[in-house]
Formats: structure tokens, C-alpha cells, sequence
């Protein structure tokens, strides 16, 4: 029989053993840990990369739904129109419905100013509203990169493209004796009071249609799963400082509702 301190020895020996194992099972564990650990930070990199450096094409979707292809003209409604093509300050190519109504009595034009989605044939019905309803003349552009307009979306680029409307609506016979009224909804709202604030001495009137602050602080609501990463978006719209420079003798009209 073995004596005592062989059999303590030897217990020893199998409880060492045994914590070897359990430290080389953990070590392995760790190790496997580690790598999906690192995995998953390294997916989510690249996913909030290219979140990054895609969103422009969330938030603006003008290759959705073929609004590219196929734009209705106000001909659609009856109205009577003239295409107009204009050319921004870096060259782009931007396409315009021009609406004069030369009826009796018509003062004032209206620039609307399209959301983010379709194009812009979808708003013919709000121009019909303006002409025929409000006998108001209407001129209804496109952005860069919607429509058949050249170019793609961004901030500044839009930015760009209400210069040039601008521009072009201060020298153009027709438009320039008249009162102007900016309509603008959702992104148009951010359009709008951008105009407002830089041209207020061509604007009369503002109205804003279901429209925002900024893009940070509306995404926590449109995407809830990226509210911890509105600190990445680059294309900001910052109305809620843009409009304390509008001009304080300005009308503005705020309109909200959910349908």
C-alpha cells in the first residue's frame, strides 16, 4: 500500500492537472472570445464606414422608386409651362418647370422647394393648388441629382442650386416684379429657410411644411437604431440656427400633420 505522502502527492498531482486544464480550456475560450470580439468590432467599422461615406443615399433616395426616369410635367395637369435649364456656379445642369400665370390680378410667383423623395412631377398637384386655386405663377425646380437634373445630392450642392434660382428669378422679367412666397416641405423646408436667411431682401413670405431642426437631431426618429452615431452625419441643415438670421419682419406659415 502506498503510504500517506504518496497518496497526497499524487492528489496533488491530479489537482494540478486538473487546474491545468480548466486554465487551457479558459485560454482557449479567451482566445475565441477575442477573435469574435475583434470580428465584431471589425464589421461594425466597416459598416459605420460606409454608413459613412453612404449617406447621402439615404438621406437623399433620388434613385428610388425610378423617379430618375420618369418625370410628369405640368402639361399632365393642363397647366402651361415652359422648360427651363439652368447652370449652377460649378457647372451643373439643373431642370425647372416655369409656370407664369398671366391672368388678371396674379402678383406674386411661388418657389417650391421638393422633399427629399420622387422628383419633381410628384408636386404638379401642389403647383395646380398655387396657379389655378390661388392664382399664383409657380416655378418648381429639380435638384442636382434628381429628376434629369445632372449632378448627385449633397448640402452643398443643393445649396448651390437655390443660388442659381435665385439668381435667375431676380433677373427674369416676369418673376422679378412679383412678391415671393417660398413653400418647402420637409427637406424644402431646410431649402427654404436657407433661401430666407441669404436672400431675404427677394423673399415675402415663407411656408413650411412638415420640416425639421437638422439631420442629426431627426435621426434618432427616422432610423432609432443610429441615434448613438448622428455625431457622423455630414450633411447637417442646420435650420434651427439658420432661421434665427431670417429677417424678423418676415412672414413665416408652419405647417404640420402626420398624413
Amino acid at each position: 500500500m502506498r503510504s500517506v505522502k504518496e497518496r497526497t502527492i499524487g492528489a496533488v498531482w491530479s489537482l494540478l492537472g486538473v487546474v491545468w486544464s480548466l486554465l487551457y480550456e479558459l485560454l482557449m475560450l479567451w482566445r475565441v472570445l477575442k477573435m469574435f470580439v475583434e470580428g465584431v468590432a471589425a464589421m461594425a467599422s466597416v459598416s459605420l464606414t460606409a454608413l459613412y461615406f453612404m449617406q447621402n443615399r439615404l438621406i437623399y433616395p433620388s434613385w428610388a422608386q425610378g423617379a430618375r426616369d420618369q418625370v410628369d410635367t405640368p402639361a399632365s395637369y393642363g397647366l402651361p409651362y415652359r422648360l427651363v435649364q439652368l447652370t449652377t456656379s460649378d457647372g451643373i445642369k439643373i431642370e425647372a418647370y416655369d409656370m407664369q400665370n398671366t391672368s388678371g390680378g396674379s402678383e406674386s410667383t411661388v418657389l417650391i422647394l421638393c422633399p427629399n423623395a420622387g422628383n419633381i412631377g410628384y408636386f404638379i398637384p401642389i403647383a395646380d393648388i398655387f396657379y389655378r386655386q390661388l392664382n399664383m405663377s409657380v416655378f418648381l425646380y429639380s435638384y442636382r441629382g434628381y429628376g434629369h437634373s445632372e449632378g448627385s445630392p449633397s448640402e452643398k450642392g443643393l445649396k448651390l442650386d437655390a443660388d442659381c434660382v435665385m439668381a435667375h428669378l431676380s433677373q427674369d422679367s416676369f418673376h422679378k416684379k412679383n412678391k415671393l412666397v417660398l413653400y418647402g416641405r420637409s427637406l424644402g423646408g431646410a431649402n427654404a429657410i436657407y433661401i430666407a436667411s441669404k436672400f431675404a431682401n427677394l423673399c415675402d413670405a415663407v411656408i413650411l411644411e412638415n420640416t425639421f431642426l437638422s439631420i442629426p437631431k431627426v435621426v434618432p426618429y427616422v432610423f432609432p437604431a443610429l441615434k448613438y452615431f448622428s455625431g457622423m452625419v455630414h450633411e447637417i441643415w442646420n435650420s434651427e440656427e439658420l432661421i434665427k438670421g431670417c429677417d424678423d419682419t418676415l412672414p413665416f406659415l408652419f405647417l404640420r400633420g402626420l398624413k
